[in-house]
């Protein structure tokens, strides 16, 4: 069966998650939905992430097999052409041929992405499901320092969540920078993988080290509690985006 990879960009705002799920529409289900309307075949989408609630993505990738062999570039036409009709906000970005031991998950040698913040006094308007609105003014130097505590392998339990079905929390943190351009503070996390809701932790708790209610010595604590009370505030999904996956 021909296999492609395709490269995916969605606003998760509305949507219950990358995974196909029962009480409403998710990214998953969606390309699936397009890939039936296409094909006539029922499918099934696997991605390499599976990304929350109203979280963002640039550069998802996923992986689906066909019937039939088509040139690359129908299959991210065709698929587009059937999410717009639908109303969804997903873009196939890149269909290309995949060997057909690819997989989108489990090939995959790091993901990465970022956590925005807008941090200024003004509330958002445009960008209001698409970063964290911070009023008090942030110590980015700060936030850096404490994030860097974290990088290296770890027991990351203060910050993944109670749900997550991981089935080990030591996990290697490749990156966790912190940088500032004018309003924008934005968080960088590279790993090969991630446990459930680990990203947003690290963000919110890197915001209270930014406001001063922490010190990075505050972060090296909740890390070393291996307590999920430890951790700080969980920042929303809003200023979550999956920004690309090395392979």
């Amino acid at each position: 069966m021909p296999r492609y990879r395709l490269t995916v960009e969605y606003d998760g705002t509305g949507y219950v998650g990358w995974q196909r799920q029962d009480n409403g529409r998710s990214i998953q289900g969606a390309i699936e939905e397009a890939a039936l309307k296409f094909t006539g075949e029922t499918i099934t989408v696997r991605g390499a992430g599976r990304t929350d609630a109203g979280v963002h993505a640039l550069g998802q990738v996923a992986h689906l097999d066909f019937q039939k062999q088509w040139p690359a570039e129908t299959v991210r036409n065709a698929l587009n052409a059937h999410l717009g009709q639908a109303g969804d906000t997903i873009a196939i970005i890149e269909a290309m041929p995949a060997e057909a031991d690819f997989d989108a998950r489990f090939s995959a040698v790091a993901r990465h992405y970022v956590y925005r913040i807008v941090n200024r006094p003004a509330p958002l308007a445009l960008e209001r499901k698409h970063a964290l609105w911070a009023p008090r003014p942030l110590d980015h130097a700060a936030m850096h320092e404490a994030a860097q505590l974290l990088v290296g392998r770890h027991d990351f339990t203060t910050f993944r969540s109670v749900q997550c079905q991981a089935r080990d929390p030591v996990k290697s943190l490749d990156r966790l920078d912190v940088t500032r351009d004018g309003h924008n503070v934005t968080i960088h996390a590279s790993a090969r993988s991630f446990l459930h809701n680990q990203i947003r932790s690290f963000a919110g708790t890197l915001r209270v080290v930014g406001e001063g209610s922490w010190t990075p010595d505050d972060v090296k604590a909740a890390l070393e509690a291996r307590n999920r009370a430890a951790c700080g505030p969980v920042a929303g999904p809003e200023g979550l985006y999956f920004l690309r996956v090395d392979y």
